[in-house]
Parts: structure tokens; sequence; C-alpha cells
């Protein structure tokens, strides 16, 4: 096979076809001691620091490479890796201050006109203001111990916030959480790259993220149940002691069962490391390493993609910031009571799942060069939801299209696998991570701001901010399309007039940016 043949190899299907089975092939020379497969840094501070794969690992993955892998071995290392992986970061998902904020919470601290507003977006000046250092934290740490502390924190700091007294209270506590929070999503898209093949990653996001819609409408039974509680304690306190609970014990059971990378885990031997980090040898991105390159930061900067993945997570989260804090009043404004608006969440929640899980079955059909097409398409009904909502007249109408809105998290689930799988070495593919959740934060802070409380309940400037900026967010990945495939083209052209010559197998082992790297073809 030559080296063409397997840098064209993009989807997961093609990969699988591509290899063939020799279950007499020795690989007995893989299963050595693995004392020398990482290197720590000097001093006392290398025990806490990320340990890099040593030179005798990568030299056995680059031995590895030049094997063809059992298709069956392999498809029973996945998965292994995803009942380790898939359930623990999907179990994160929950939502709370939506689902106060109709149990009282605007009541019972005296919330003034703007400050429930101001609520929703402290949160996120938290996230901003911690999200690149975090980026930088992540290539520093081992990656899950890292995202451990910053969850258990997290739910700490959640149950601190039934203890709130005003407005004040909650307000820092709530800057806090969002610094911590901010690691989270960044994260679970650097595991899932570390863990999975480019063409496997949108699936597996979408496995994971789908529990936001799950969470959602969990958090409308639970809401429901909480709401039948008759005690001193003020219903919006339990959802926060609860949750925060939950989440504190769940960061506890990551912290000690899932395994920070490949390259050392007692989960597997280390025959079955070198397999698992091998399977990833057509994506040109398997060096995993702490250390910060200064040249991948400067191309960063003046990569215009770095400031569209920017601009992709500010459109995607204006509406995000308003629906996630507004969504429930929007919908008891609609008629309902609060018990029926936190049951007509259960369909929005499930609704936001099926979406997500079509998106990503489609994606695995589509021909190659159909993810942002597949992107703009699946974000079209949620530009339609938000005009239903601000112009029907009927409820039922106006709850349908609140329920479409919800098709747009399909849409940030194969954004975010273009973040991971288009964007090479470590350095410049956490600052394009950081981009886009800068936006994301950024999104959410201005979102909750277009809701006027004297428009309440229809909220009209909110909604129709709402959907224009989902309309924006569709010219943005379309713009990014135009970039992707221009630049393969370009490379393509390059190659075939013979300007350029590479090893696609060394390359891809190297911690090279997509820029540099002459054997690296973007996802489009």
């Amino acid at each position: 096979m030559s080296p063409d043949q397997i840098r064209r190899s993009s989807t997961e299907k093609a990969e699988v076809q591509e290899i063939e089975a020799y279950p007499n092939t020795d690989l007995s020379w893989a299963d050595k001691p693995d004392d020398d497969d990482e290197t720590s840094a000097p001093g006392v501070l290398g025990y806490f620091l990320k340990k890099n794969p040593s030179p005798t690992f990568i030299g056995d993955v680059a031995k590895m490479n030049t094997y063809d892998l059992d298709p069956v071995v392999i498809k029973r290392l996945e998965n292994k890796v995803d009942l380790l992986i898939i359930p623990a970061l999907a179990v994160c998902y929950m939502t709370t201050l939506s689902y106060a904020a109709i149990f009282g919470i605007k009541e019972d601290l005296h919330l003034g006109k703007s400050e429930y507003s101001w609520l929703s977006s402290v949160f996120y000046f938290g996230w901003l203001a911690w999200a690149l250092p975090t980026n930088f934290l992540m290539q520093k740490f081992p990656l899950n111990k890292y995202l451990a502390f910053n969850i258990f924190m997290w739910g700490v700091l959640l149950m601190a916030q039934a203890a709130s007294r005003n407005f004040t209270d909650l307000a820092v506590l709530r800057v806090l959480s969002g610094a911590f929070e901010a690691t989270a999503d960044p994260a679970f898209v650097l595991i899932t790259s570390t863990w999975y093949t480019r063409s496997q990653q949108p699936t597996r996001i979408g496995y994971w993220y789908s529990a936001n819609g799950l969470g959602i409408a969990l958090g409308g039974l639970f809401g429901y149940g909480i709401g039948q509680i008759n005690s001193t304690l003020a219903s919006w306190k339990y959802e926060f002691l609860i949750i925060g609970a939950l989440c504190s014990v769940w960061a506890v059971v990551l912290f000690i069962f899932i395994p920070d990378s490949p390259y050392r885990t007692p989960w597997f031997t280390r025959k079955e490391r070198l397999m698992i980090v091998s399977r990833k040898r057509h994506d040109q991105n398997l060096t995993d390493n702490r250390e910060w390159k200064w040249d991948q930061v400067v191309e960063a900067i003046i990569d215009p993609k770095i400031y569209l993945f920017f601009l992709f997570g500010f459109t995607a989260n204006v509406p995000n910031g308003g629906t996630s804090n507004f969504g429930t009043l929007i919908v008891k404004g609609f008629g309902f009571d609060t018990l029926e608006t936190t049951l007509m969440q259960i369909p929005y929640g499930a609704i936001i799942s099926c979406i997500i899980f079509l998106a990503i079955f489609v994606n695995t059909k589509l021909p190659k060069g159909n993810r942002t097409w597949l992107m703009a398409i699946t974000n079209v009904p949620t530009v339609i939801g938000f005009a239903m909502i601000a112009w029907c007249k009927s409820k039922g109408a106006r709850l349908a299209g609140y329920w479409m809105t919800g098709a747009s998290n399909a849409t940030f689930v194969l954004g975010l696998s273009l973040v991971s799988g288009n964007v090479g070495g470590q350095t410049k593919k956490a600052i394009a991570s950081a981009a886009v959740f800068l936006g994301f934060a950024t999104g959410n802070i201005v979102g909750p701001f277009l809701f006027k409380d004297n428009e309440a309940p229809e909220y009209f400037t909110g909604v129709v901010g709402c959907m224009v900026s989902r309309a924006l967010e569709i010219v943005i990945i379309l713009i990014l399309r135009y970039i992707f495939v221009r630049a393969n083209k370009r490379r393509d052209r390059a190659e075939a007039e013979g300007k350029v010559s590479y090893d696609a197998n060394l390359t891809g082992l190297e911690d090279i940016s997509d820029w540099k790297n002459p054997a690296f073809r973007y996802v489009t």
C-alpha cells in the first residue's frame, strides 16, 4: 500500500477495509517491560507533570506501523476504550440555573431586573478568564487527573451556591464555577482526539455530547421531582446540592479509574497500547507531549482558521447563552405552569440526543468531504425554530419551534471534530481549542443580555438575536469549508507536481503543525 493510499483512507469504514488480519504475525517483541515508555521532567515537579512518550515507545509505534493490524483485535480494543472513556465523559452534563429560575431563586434572593441576566453571564466571565491558561495547563499536567480535579471543584462550588444569601454571593461563586468548568469541554475534546482516529472523533464526540440532551430530559424529570418536595429548604437549593454532590463524587471515579493517555495504563498490555496508537497512523497527529512550542503559538496567531473557530464558538453560543438560562422562562410564557414547564424539557432533551445520533450516523455514511455541508444543514432547523418562536401565534407552533432549536447541538458536535482533527501540533491544537471555547464563553456572556425583562415572557429581541446568530454561524462554517478545500487542493497539486516529498509514516510521529506537515489534509 502506497503512502498516498494510506493518507487518503480517511473514513473509518475505509480504514477497516484496508487492514488485513494476520493472526500468525509475531508481535511478541511489543510485550516487553514498559519502564522506559515514558520520560519525566527533572526534579520533584516531574512527578506531577505530564509524562512524555519516550523515544523507545515512539520507535516501537513506528515499528508497529509497518504491520497490518488485525481488525478483530482492533475492534475489541476500541470497544474497551469506549467503555472506559465515553460513559466517563457523558455523565458530566447537567443544567441547573435554568431550573433554579422557575423554582424561585429570583424571588428568594430578591434579584433585580437585570441581575438574573448577570448571573447567567458572570459564569462565563470566569470561563473566559481561565480558558487559555487551562488549555496550557492541560498540556502540562496529566489530562485526566487535571480534569477530575476541576470537575470536583466545580461540584463543590455548585453545592456552595445553595448557601447564597444574595446576588453578590451567587455571582462570586458562579465566576469561580465558570473558571473550573472551562476545563471540561476542551479536555473532553482532547481526550477524544487522543484515543480515537479522526474519522471516529465525530461519532465519539456525539456520544458524550448527546448526554447534554439526556441531561436536559432527566433534568426535567429531576426538576419535577424536586417540585414535589415539601420542605423548609427552597427547591432551587436542592437542585444545587444534589447535582453538585453527584459531580464531585463522579470526579473521584474519573481520577481513580480513567487513564491519562494510551502510553501508560494498567487497563491494556504494552502490545495493546502500541496497537491503539498505531491504528491512528493515518491521522498525521500522533504525538502527545508537555512541551509548549512558541513557533506553533506564532503560527496560530497568524492562522485565519483560529479566528474563525472563535467566531464559530461565538455565533453558536449567543443562542445557547440565552436559551440555556431563559429557555424555561420562554416555555413558561407559552402558558404552562412551573411543573408543566419542567416536563416540556423532556422532549426537548430527547430531540437533542436524537438529532446528534442522526447527524453522526449520516456523517459515517456520507462520502468524504461533506462534513461541513452536514454542519450547515443541521443548523437550518434551528434558524426556522427561532423564527417560529418569534412570529407564530399558537402555543403548539411556538413550542415546536423551541424544540427545533435543539438541532444546533448536532452542528456543534461536528464542529468540535473539525477543531480536534484539522489542527496539527499539540501547542497549536491547544490554542485552537482555547479559541473555540473563548468564543463559547463570549457568546454565552452576550446571549442573556439580548433577553430584556420588559419583553418577558416573549423576549422578542432575544429570540430574533438568536436566529440571526445561528444564520451567521452557517456563514462561518461555509468560509471554513472554503479554506479547508482550497488548502487540500493546493497540497494535492504540489504533490502531483513533485514539489514536495515526505514519508507519511514518519511525519505522523512528529509534533509538527498542519501548516508544516506536507502529509496533512483537512477534513472538509
